[in-house]
């Protein structure tokens, strides 16, 4: 199914207006996208040069030892940093993250961290070859580990193929936040149940600051402040999402960690802001704007 087919167009600036029962207007989804890179295929991302200039070199060990980093001292990093705040993020995780650092997923868990299904491994959507059976592996393995099934659905780099939303419905998941199209939750189209959309970020993401951008340490927490300010403006006639998705190998480095911990503080620091995970999200919006079918 064409995305097109999926939602009709809409803007949250002529739709009507979204409330929430305790004066919220601004809802802060926090995003910690916690991956696990296999050595046997080719790294997802890249710090390093490619090897020798050997592009898809494997093993790529430079590479892979950066995101390791990330999973032995950034997490804790970011872990301490929204402790210290009371702040419970929504974490993006491979479902394998629980094998094979089950001290990471534990203590997420214990936290109180939401755990939002990110595939088994990171890898495209586009080289699974049986997506069906990929989202049952990574909601059963989460759901072994946590005692619940996960709710909502991230693709490793947001990546679908026309058909993964459907395989998303039909595994009983009832939100994603793959689609970058818009500052409010939206009704989705599947073809079995609808499913919502809750709007992630592409550049409120250290991925693309840092990683791509190769930005300046403070860069994230400029551009969170710009945005912030407009969304907040905003808000003020109806409620908007402002995402940022981190992640340990970036976020969670010495350099970067104070920045980090400053944007949350900007974010506590005015009125009607609040902090909320995805099914937070998804139960309000679902009270707000029921599915039409759902009253028949």
């Amino acid at each position: 199914m064409h995305p097109r087919e999926r939602i009709e167009y809409s803007s949250p600036f002529h739709r009507p207006p979204l409330r929430t029962d305790d004066g919220t207007r601004l809802i802060i989804w926090p995003v910690v996208n916690i991956e696990e890179w296999e050595i046997e295929r080719p790294m997802p991302r890249h710090a390093s040069p490619p090897p020798g200039g050997i592009t898809g070199a494997v093993p790529d060990m430079p590479n892979w030892t950066w995101h390791e980093y990330g999973m032995r001292v950034g997490f804790w990093r970011l872990l301490q940093a929204f402790d210290k705040r009371g702040i419970r993020p929504t974490m993006s995780v491979n479902a394998k993250v629980c094998e094979t650092s089950p001290l990471v997923a534990q203590a997420a868990r214990d936290a109180g961290w939401e755990f939002m299904a990110h595939c088994y491994v990171q890898m495209p959507i586009h080289k699974v070859e049986d997506q069906p059976a990929m989202i049952a592996q990574s909601l059963d393995t989460l759901e072994k580990f946590l005692g619940h099934r996960p709710r909502g659905w991230l693709g490793p780099g947001r990546t679908q193929t026309l058909d993964t939303l459907d395989h998303v419905a039909d595994a009983g998941l009832d939100w994603f936040g793959d689609w970058i199209v818009d500052d409010q939750p939206l009704w989705v189209k599947t073809t079995s149940r609808p499913l919502v959309s809750i709007p992630y970020t592409v550049e409120i993401n250290d991925i693309t600051v840092m990683v791509s951008g190769q930005h300046e340490s403070d860069a994230l927490l400029r551009r969170a402040r710009d945005a912030f300010e407009r969304l907040y403006a905003e808000s003020e006639e109806s409620v908007r999402i402002m995402p940022f998705g981190v992640h340990p190998y970036v976020s969670g480095v010495a350099h970067r960690i104070r920045y980090f911990e400053e944007m949350l503080d900007m974010f506590a620091g005015r009125e009607g802001v609040a902090f909320w995970n995805g099914d937070q999200i998804h139960d309000w919006f679902v009270a707000q704007q029921p599915h039409p079918d759902s009253a028949r």
